[in-house]
Parts: structure tokens; sequence; C-alpha cells
């Protein structure tokens, strides 16, 4: 680039030397009169500034209308080529004699995915944290459907589930992670086993489960992995370390897996979603009052209560929360992950992902930094910070 660069500029000022020469030699010929030595320098200054001046200014505007024309092209044809992929969708696999395997089916994504894939057509393999819900979801299945107990933080679960799978078929068309928890707690609210703990759900699990049915899924290609990970996976927010470190885990997990395993025709997508209508939400006020009341007594009275009253005001009334969207959404690119011949490697359903959390996040850090904490609404001083000001 430093050697075109230098190019240009050599070009450029061989052309303006040469017109300033044609020009003062028009100008200041052996036939032309001048005043006095003073007038003709200063008329030859004013033609030297104005010839480079305004050679410049025509190059400058040459590359704006340049640059602006290449990224109209480029707007152009990604409309272009969004427009042909909405009109001309890439067909669906046959899902005769595919077997899927979901975690986490008791309740919301992973409970409703598993009944859309069965309608659909595929082999589906449901695994259920509690075991009171395995027969209420088994009901709702056809018959080739199997629904069996599954806590994949448990190794012996895990290595049975593996042959349960095995035994009904060598090859696995797609696993979905989609069990896992949410808990939030400022980090100096949080133990160690409480983090350790997120990790071991969010990630650690995910990945024995990949590397358990690796085997089945590369016995054959165009199989596929799909980890639902979260917007915390890419934006983190305040009192969410925890779960954003085990997402931000697992997303880089899950672009490594998709790279490494290229070779066998593995295809691995990434799930995104915001706050959805799921029980996912639901509780965080009253688990997050335990963890301060299991506190040490300095962190509580470093913190004070008016805070802890603040921070759970301020999660009642989210106003995301207030509007979570309908978790279809994420079941629908859930599916399309799964049952279409070329699945997306980025899914973000809803707006919140899409339109706002990942704008948020391509912005300078100090600006979104400003941008959350002043957008969270009133906020209150902790009770240490307000010692050390007075002292």
């Amino acid at each position: 680039m430093e050697c075109g660069s230098r190019y240009t500029w050599t070009l450029t000022f061989s052309f303006l030397f040469f017109k300033i020469f044609i020009v003062l030699l028009s100008k200041y010929g052996a036939n032309s009169v001048c005043i006095n030595e003073r007038e003709t320098k200063k008329r030859i200054f004013h033609t030297l500034f104005s010839s480079v001046c305004f050679s410049h200014f025509d190059i400058s505007l040459q590359r704006h209308h340049m640059c602006c024309l290449i990224l109209i092209s480029l707007f152009v044809l990604y409309v272009a080529y969004r427009i042909y992929q909405r009109d001309n969708p890439p067909p669906d696999v046959n899902p005769r004699g595919k077997y899927v395997l979901i975690t986490g089916c008791d309740t919301g994504f992973g409970h409703q995915l598993a009944i859309e894939l069965d309608e659909q057509g595929f082999n589906v393999l449901a695994g259920v944290y509690n075991k009171d819900n395995q027969s209420s979801l088994q009901n709702k299945l056809s018959s080739k459907a199997t629904v069996f107990p599954l806590d994949i933080t448990k190794s012996d679960e895990v290595d049975a589930a593996f042959k349960l799978v095995q035994e009904k078929t060598n090859t696995l068309h797609a696993l979905v992670n989609n069990a896992g928890i949410d808990q939030e707690a400022p980090i100096d609210w949080m133990t160690l086993d409480f983090m350790r703990n997120m990790l071991e759900v969010n990630f650690f699990a995910q990945v024995q489960m990949v590397k358990t049915f690796l085997p089945l899924l590369i016995t054959k290609r165009d199989s596929r992995v799909v980890n639902l990970c979260s917007v915390a996976g890419y934006l983190a927010a305040p009192t969410m370390s925890s779960y954003s470190a085990s997402k931000y885990a697992f997303e880089a997990f899950s672009d490594c897996l998709r790279r490494e395993m290229q070779p066998w025709g593995l295809r691995v997508s990434i799930i995104e979603p915001g706050f959805m209508r799921t029980p996912l939400i639901e509780g965080h006020v009253e688990r997050m009052r335990k963890i301060w009341n299991e506190s040490p007594v300095e962190i509580r009275r470093r913190w004070g209560q008016d805070y802890l009253e603040h921070i759970l005001e301020r999660r009642s009334n989210n106003f995301f929360i207030y509007l979570a969207e309908d978790p279809m959404k994420v079941v629908n690119a859930l599916q399309h992950a799964v049952s279409n011949s070329q699945p997306s490697i980025r899914y973000r359903p809803g707006w919140q992902s899409s339109c706002f959390f990942f704008l948020i996040s391509m912005i300078p850090a100090a600006i979104a930094d400003a941008f959350i904490y002043y957008s969270r609404g009133r906020n209150v001083t902790p009770d240490g910070v307000i010692r050390q000001i007075q002292s």
C-alpha cells in the first residue's frame, strides 16, 4: 500500500509541476511586461497556490465520488442478494430416517422444537432434566420419538444417552445444545462456586456433549451442531458476568469447532436471541436477593441495602424483559438450522438481538459503556463510595 501511495503522489506532483510550468510560461514569457519584481513574485505565488489547491481538490473529489459509488454498489448488491434469498430459499433436507438429539426439552425452546421437528418427520431424541416431564412430553410426540432423562453435567447420564442413541442409529443428523441456566449477580456478590456452576452447565457440559456425540455426527457429511447462545455472548452487561463469560466461551468454542471440522463437512450454527418469553427470564429477583442474603456482612455493608433494592427494582422494570419477544422466533431459527440444506452460521432472532444489541456491540467501547450506564435509569451510589467521598 505504501509503494502504491508513493507512486500515486509521484504522478500527481509530476502532473502539477508540468501544469504550473505551462501556466507560468504562458503568463510570464519573454513578451510579458510586469510592473516590478515584487508584483511578478506575487502573481507567480498566486498561480502556484491556485493550481496546487484546485488540482488536489479535484483529485480528492474524484476519490470521494469513487468511494461513494463503490459503497452504493455494494449496498445494492447486498439488497439484491437478500431479495434473491427470500424469493429462492434453499430447500430443506429430507427428514426421513434422520435422528436429532435435543437437550433441555423440559420447557421453552427445546420443548417446542422437539414437537416441531417430530411433526416435520425427524426422529427426535429429547433429553429432559426433570424425569417428571418425560411422560408429558412423550405424549405430545409420535411413536418414533424417544424422550429420556439427561442431566448434561453428569458424565454417566451423558454416556447412557450415547449408548441409547447408538442403539438406534450410527449416524446423528443434528445435535442441538439447548440446555442451560441463567442467573445474575454483581461480581463482588457472587462466589467462585457460583461462577464455576454457571460455566459448568453453560460451557463445559456443552463441550462434553459435543465431544461425546462427535463420532456419530461425522459418519456422514452435512450433519450439524446447533448451539443456543445469547446476545450475552457478544455484549456483556452489568450483573451478567458469569452468564456472559459462559456464553462468550461457548461462542468461541463453536467458531473453533466449525473451522476445525470443516474437512468433515460438519455444520455449526450459533443462535443468539435476546430476551424471550420463557421461564428462563423468571425468578431472577428472588435468586439475587438470596445471593445477597448469603453474602458476607462486609460485602453487604460495602454496597448497602439501598443499592440492592435499586438493582432489584431495575431488574423488575427492565424494558427489554417487559418487551420480551415470542419464543417461536428462536424455535424457528433452531428448526431452520436443523432442517435446511444451507443453515446459517449465526442466527439473531428478534429485533432485540438483530437491530439493537448487535449494533450496541459494534460501537466504540467507551460510547457503549456510557450508553449502558445512563440508559439504565437512575443510578444509586453504593454506601462504600459515599463513605469515601465523605472522608
